[in-house]
């Protein structure tokens, strides 16, 4: 049986406090802003862009540009999502950038709510496919997924709750919910509507929580049986599982993310938001993992277990990558208004972010997990995996406050209490559960070929 040691939960405890006043800070900073604050912001901009004009015509190479901005031209009276329906009168845009200013401690809470519950949920899906596979290698880990997919119920919760106040107008996050006399989101709307969107909302998240629920019951209930029925009856909620986890997973990004650029879409967007998670969540698998062999647990794990997660973080920031270049590529060479404005934003306003990000989840893994070798040693595979939870954090920070507070973003307090509260919380809740049941499925059918794996190449 594994032991919350008292200074693992202690640490868990202070990133929650310390996080709750980050994030308490950030909504009484953001509470007094005001009309004034908003007109400066303004200003600072339009002070940028005139600079940024001048520095352009004394470009020696302005004039072979001109082409290019001919193009763009057309694209920026899209780039902000957001702004489809506001009025040219600078006192309605004043308002608008006062939403942006409101809503930033909202989107810092939902990019750290966000991050984590797709780890949770994507830690839980990982183990139904190695189910469903009947994979052999993975069983001496199942106990670690079940206990991590834990705070699917505890996340799922709170971002319902987080849903559920948007939908109550507490915030601008969805632009779509305050978009009257926009002919575009109005076509959508038999799809993009608020009753539709917190029922799809919670059938999401209920049968996530449903299927976790009985499938680790049933692998709790085969540790006592004499037969392999309870195995038999999970293996099949598994593929119903799976099932509905590939087409929920495609719709709630399209509900959760798509939606807040509502005048874009990407038909390809479900496959990367999942790229994007099962990187971070097999990381922080592998994190874990490496954690519990330091304290003595999991002794039946091996370099070859480690291994393979290694080559699972290799093989999906590559797929990852591939969705990145697919996505931007495509968009890029048909140069179309409606789908360039996604990236020109992005480009324009989180340059750096926007492919630091990309070196961080592509060359980062690239370089280092090559390696056979580097794939088993524990400071290879921790530096690399805190570089891959970064990298995707930042992703999926690119993803939403480009919508949700546009040029006026920051990385400070809201933001950084924002993901040690959730950090705290998943590490808290997941190494609780983690001390429910013995750290062995015991009366899985692979567990003997799970003890005794190992990897050809390996000394």
């Amino acid at each position: 049986m594994y032991e919350f040691s008292g200074k693992l939960k202690v640490t868990a405890l202070v990133l929650m406090v310390i996080g709750a006043l980050g994030i308490g800070f950030g909504f009484f900073d953001g509470a007094g802003k005001t009309i004034d604050d908003a007109k400066d912001v303004i200003e600072h901009h339009e002070a940028e862009k005139a600079r940024k004009a001048e520095e352009a015509l004394l470009n020696p190479q302005y004039g072979r540009q001109n082409s290019k901005v001919d193009r763009v031209q057309e694209t920026e009276a899209h780039t902000d999502s957001h702004e489809a329906h506001v009025a040219t009168d600078d006192s309605h845009h004043a308002e608008h950038v006062l939403n942006q200013l409101h809503n930033r401690p909202w989107a810092a809470l939902y990019v750290a709510l966000f991050f984590t519950f797709m780890i949770a949920l994507t830690i839980f899906a990982f183990y139904a496919m190695q189910i469903a596979a009947s994979a052999g290698w993975s069983v001496v880990l199942f106990r670690v997924m079940e206990a991590f997919s834990a705070n699917l119920l505890t996340m799922g919760i709170l971002l319902f709750v987080f849903l559920v106040a948007s939908a109550m107008g507490m915030n601008h996050i969805f632009p779509w919910m305050h978009a009257d006399g926009d002919a575009i989101i109005e076509g959508k709307n038999w799809w993009l509507n608020i009753p539709g969107w917190l029922i799809r909302s919670a059938v999401y998240i209920g049968m996530f929580i449903f299927f976790r629920y009985i499938i680790r019951k049933k692998s709790l209930q085969q540790d006592h049986a004499d037969d392999y029925t309870a195995h038999k009856k999970g293996f099949k909620y598994t593929i119903l599982f799976l099932a509905f986890f590939m087409l929920a997973e495609s719709a709630l990004s399209w509900d959760w993310i798509m939606s807040l650029d509502p005048h874009w879409f990407s038909s390809l967007f479900g496959w990367y938001i999942f790229a994007t998670s099962i990187v971070s969540a097999i990381t922080v698998l592998a994190l874990i993992t490496m954690y519990l062999k330091t304290k003595g647990y999991l002794e039946f794990v091996n370099d070859s277990h480690l291994h393979d997660l290694g080559k699972y973080m290799f093989g999906f920031s590559i797929f990852w990558a591939y969705l990145w270049f697919a996505q931007y590529m495509l968009i890029w060479y048909s140069n179309m208004p409606e789908e360039t404005v996604y990236f020109v934003q992005r480009i324009e306003q989180y340059k750096f972010l926007f492919f630091f990000m990309v070196a961080l989840n592509l060359a980062f893994p690239l370089l280092i997990l090559m390696d056979s070798d580097w794939k088993r040693r524990f400071p290879f595979m921790i530096i690399t995996g805190i570089v891959l939870l970064i990298g995707h954090y930042i992703d999926v920070f690119v993803m939403i406050m480009p919508s949700t507070v546009g040029a006026s973003w920051n990385f400070g307090i809201p933001e950084i209490g924002a993901i040690l509260f959730f950090v705290g919380l998943f590490i808290y809740v997941g190494f609780n559960s983690l001390t429910k049941q013995p750290l062995l499925a015991k009366g899985n059918p692979y567990l003997e070929e799970s003890k005794h794996f190992h990897y050809y190449n390996l000394d």
